[in-house]
């Protein structure tokens, strides 16, 4: 096979490739001076026909990366590259007609040097294994494209004010262009907890944006009570990644600690995400409602509803974004605490995605069976808090 590749005007990298995956520990150049060494007719050439001198390039592409990368804090980095076709196709003819099967990509051997260089340069950890920033040359334009990699950080958020919302809440007229009816901020509420969360998260990190993913999400006015509810914040673009994270717990609660507390702020990843996300917990929660029946006919008939499965159609107040349909749910446990002029206060326990003021209120029949319809009187919640999320960790 080295025979059929004398005469080509390779350098020893691109014709080490031809052998790229034969012997194990060697570098390229090296595969090609011991081919050399019993073949003294193959010569490198330095005007290769493939790489065209890319990889005599490589220090000036390490360059490159790191001028791209200026002013943004990083440790581990994978690198990538995009060739112009015809060379991939030209490359790929000249492995059909030598016909060697041991041939290493020239994608991946630049990528792979490239690396190393970047490595031997800024001690950071090159490879594929949580990257904190993407290098990619384009190799026929000259240029680093750089991609930085989300900052994921988690907790548990417990939320006092019953006019906040969960995340940023865009104005439905101008869908967050900023209009009249919004006073120009784009937004249906003046802020939100991933915005009080985030703000301080953003001026450590010198993140462009955040995305906020919570275990589900509790009505505006409902408290947030118990432990907490489970969420991941994600920093989009951070500059720094070395955040001091109990000084950052610290600032939330100093400058909106009446609204909203973050309690276990951790370093997360993005598979908890998707456990943040996916998580289906029962959930319980206090809520006071005002009917005019006997105490002991609401006591009898929270004994009859707990441990029953309901039928929810969507409610009224959210088919605008989620879809008709029927969806059974069950009131886990119902109790009733306390009796206050008029108002009953119930704790109750549900399965995940129960809407409670519908189950209470009835909504005009969507749900069933419901607490109105069972008690045979008008009734209206006064107040929701959840009291906790039973996510299955320490004390759920």
């Amino acid at each position: 096979m080295a025979q059929r590749a004398i005469g080509r005007p390779l350098c020893a990298e691109c014709f080490g490739r031809l052998f790229g995956r034969w012997g194990h520990g060697w570098t390229n150049p090296e595969r090609f001076a011991r081919i050399a060494a019993r073949r003294p007719e193959i010569r490198a050439s330095d005007d290769c026909e493939l790489c065209r001198g890319a990889f005599d390039r490589i220090p000036v592409w390490v360059d490159r990366a790191l001028r791209a990368g200026e002013g943004i804090e990083w440790h581990r980095f994978s690198c990538g590259s995009r060739w112009d076709p015809e060379l991939l196709a030209r490359e790929e003819a000249l492995w059909t007609e030598i016909g060697t099967a041991w041939g290493e990509s020239i994608r991946s051997a630049f990528n792979r040097e490239w690396g190393k260089q970047i490595e031997a340069r800024t001690g950071a950890v090159g490879g594929p294994q949580a990257p904190e920033i993407v290098f990619l040359a384009d190799v026929s334009a000259g240029i680093v494209e750089i991609t930085q990699m989300p900052l994921y950080l988690k907790g548990r958020y417990l939320k006092f004010d019953r006019s906040l919302p969960q995340t940023r809440w865009p104005c439905r007229r101008c869908q967050g262009r900023g209009c009249a009816s919004c006073a120009g901020t784009g937004k249906t509420y003046p802020t939100s907890v991933e915005e009080l969360l985030g703000a301080p998260a953003l001026a450590q990190s010198g993140a462009h944006a955040t995305k906020f993913h919570g275990m589900g999400r509790e009505d505006i006015d409902a408290r947030m009570l118990g432990r907490g509810r489970p969420f991941v914040l994600e920093l989009v673009r951070p500059a720094r990644r070395s955040l001091d994270l109990a000084a950052l717990a610290e600032e939330i609660d100093r400058t909106v600690g009446d609204r909203v507390r973050v309690v276990d702020l951790a370093w997360a990843d993005a598979t908890e995400v998707i456990r943040v996300k996916e998580a289906a917990p029962e959930k319980s929660y206090r809520v006071g409602v005002r009917c005019d029946v006997p105490e002991a006919k609401v006591k009898e008939t929270l004994s009859l509803l707990a441990g029953h499965e309901i039928a929810q159609r969507t409610p009224t107040r959210v088919a605008h974004r989620r879809s008709d349909r029927v969806r059974p749910r069950r009131i886990v446990a119902a109790e009733l605490v306390a009796v206050t002029d008029g108002v009953y206060t119930i704790d109750l326990r549900t399965e995940s995605g129960t809407y409670v003021k519908e189950w209470v209120e009835g909504d005009g029949g969507r749900t069933q069976p419901n607490l109105a319809q069972e008690l045979g009187a008008p009734c209206r919640v006064e107040f929701l808090d959840v009291l906790e999320i039973h996510d299955g960790e320490s004390g759920g």
